[in-house]
């Protein structure tokens, strides 16, 4: 019995202790959240705070002009408040929450005039990063306008830049790795793009852009292996084109050098990339050493492989109905990039390979001919060749045959003048092809321009070099025909005789009257009046 008393009483202190800690536990929690700002007043009743705390309120519900108003009449009633500070910062809260594009820029001026009356504040490094983050908001896909992507990234490298000690950096940093992301993915397909319409100059300057700048890019290895094989493929237009020997093999080993530049970046750097095996294949094919990357390369890229996110069935879904880019693939670890690194274009890399080809011919100059056309005009021509990997000056296309003329002795060998061969056409019906019919050049004994005198008339002029003259026999006085005089007109007769009365106009007409003795098909003509049917046809009306 004693013990069932004591159990009893037990339960009962225990349930009496209940409510005790609740209460406490509800005040710490109080406490907790009332330290979590600092500028608030627990026992305050100041009518700024009364008016900064029904703001708040106000936007929690999502009555954005009811707090904007507030907060207004909070400012301008109380311009020395210990909550103007946070009053200015949230009137920038209330249009980033309200949101689409009219209200996101005016967000985005209240941010930047925060920042310029309040710059060495912890708060000031949060507006910064919501200013990223509205451009952030509003990125598009890598096949769309970049602006916003270009805004985005300029506002975070600002932010961490200016605020390099606020607790905000760590998010800014990954924000700006997933814009950087999409900015490298818009340039890699491009660079693809031009890569398929075999657009070289193209396609290396877009992905060199993309391997300079972006470091972090999740196809980073990708773009350095097309890279290579596009200087691999201008090498082997290099191969075709109609160069001296000496020139060509420093010109193709030029292009292959940067091409195993390219693949040995990927052997290095992104040694636990996806397509590092292609690179090696690439490199052994060309005959050229395999690197071996050093411990802390391989743990930089293990790091950086292991921290992206594996594209999931539910991220791919998203993407068809998510009008913002998708950028699962950033990598979560390593440095963004904060400064510019400057851009490779078409032109620069067109200007680069007309520099190799000079630097290929400056050894051995072109020979001046039909072949080369010699200098740097064909160095320049053909560098533009393969650049665009045109097959007009491969190998080949130098199909005609050179013109070629043989100087022959003329009889006076006193004379300056040279005399050409000429063939006889009836000797040979192909045409003329190794010497052709040139005319000779003067001689010291002829007439000058002006004074020529007439050519001599040949021996016999109806063998002349096989051709027949032209008109009647020198020999005939024949007199040409006249000319053909054609033949009269006939006079024209009128068929009309002179009195009788014009031609009807319309049958069963005589000068405009209706003539009733011809007869008129009524059938023809058209009636307003419909037939009646049925018991209409007793109504006489």
């Amino acid at each position: 019995m004693n013990r069932f008393v004591t159990q009893v009483s037990a339960v009962c202190l225990c349930l009496a202790m209940v409510p005790c800690a609740n209460a406490a536990s509800k005040k710490k929690k109080k406490q907790t959240d009332l330290s979590a700002n600092p500028l608030a007043n627990v026992n305050s009743k100041q009518p700024d705070k009364e008016l900064f705390d029904k703001a708040m309120k106000a936007m929690k519900k999502g009555k954005y002009d009811v707090a904007r108003l507030d907060l207004q009449t909070l400012l301008n009633t109380y311009p020395d408040t210990e909550y103007a500070m946070r009053a200015k910062l949230a009137v920038g809260d209330t249009w980033y929450k309200e949101g689409g594009s009219a209200a996101l820029t005016q967000a985005e001026q209240e941010y930047k005039d925060f920042i310029t009356f309040f710059p060495n504040t912890p708060e000031a490094a949060e507006a910064q990063m919501k200013v990223g983050d509205i451009y952030y908001q509003q990125m598009a896909k890598p096949d769309r306008d970049a602006q916003n992507v270009m805004h985005a990234e300029q506002e975070y490298r600002q932010m961490l830049q200016q605020f390099p000690d606020s607790p905000l950096v760590p998010r800014a940093k990954q924000r700006l790795r997933d814009v950087q992301e999409v900015l490298a993915q818009r340039q890699f397909e491009v660079g693809q793009f031009y890569a398929s319409h075999e657009n070289w100059p193209a396609t290396i300057a877009r992905l060199q852009t993309v391997a300079d700048s972006y470091p972090l890019f999740s196809h980073s290895d990708q773009t350095l292996i097309t890279l290579g094989d596009a200087y691999v493929t201008q090498a082997q237009t290099a191969e075709r084109l109609n160069l001296p020997p000496k020139a060509k093999v420093e010109l193709v080993k030029a292009y292959n050098d940067r091409a195993a530049d390219a693949y040995d970046r990927v052997v290095t750097r992104y040694a636990m990339a996806p397509h590092v095996e292609d690179a090696k294949d690439r490199l052994i094919a060309m005959g050229r050493p395999v690197p071996e990357p050093t411990q802390e390369q391989l743990a930089e890229s293990e790091a950086e492989e292991g921290s992206r996110t594996s594209v999931k069935l539910k991220d791919r879904a998203m993407l068809l109905v998510k009008p913002g880019p998708s950028t699962v693939r950033a990598a979560r670890v390593g440095e963004p990039a904060l400064t510019d690194t400057p851009q490779t274009t078409a032109p620069d890399v067109r200007n680069s390979t007309v520099a190799m080809f000079n630097a290929a011919l400056k050894s051995q100059p072109l020979p001046a001919g039909p072949s080369y056309g010699g200098g740097a005009t064909t160095a320049s021509a053909a560098a533009v060749g393969t650049g665009a990997s045109a097959g007009a000056y491969a190998a080949g296309s130098n199909t005609g045959n050179a013109v070629e003329m043989e100087a022959i002795p003329s009889g006076n060998s006193g004379g300056n003048s040279t005399s050409v061969e000429i063939v006889n056409p009836g000797a040979n019906s192909g045409g003329v092809t190794g010497s052709e019919a040139v005319p000779a050049a003067p001689t010291g004994n002829e007439a000058a321009p002006g004074n020529e005198a007439a050519p001599a008339a040949p021996a016999n002029p109806g063998a002349e070099y096989g051709l027949q003259p032209v008109g009647p026999p020198a020999n005939t006085n024949t007199a040409l025909p006249p000319v053909d005089k054609p033949a009269e007109a006939a006079d024209q007769v009128n068929d009309v005789k002179a009195g009788s009365a014009p031609a009807q106009v319309q049958t069963g007409t005589t000068n405009g009257k209706k003539n009733p003795n011809v007869p008129v098909d009524k059938s023809k003509e058209s009636s307003t009046k419909k037939k009646k049917k049925g018991l209409d046809k007793l109504n006489p009306f």
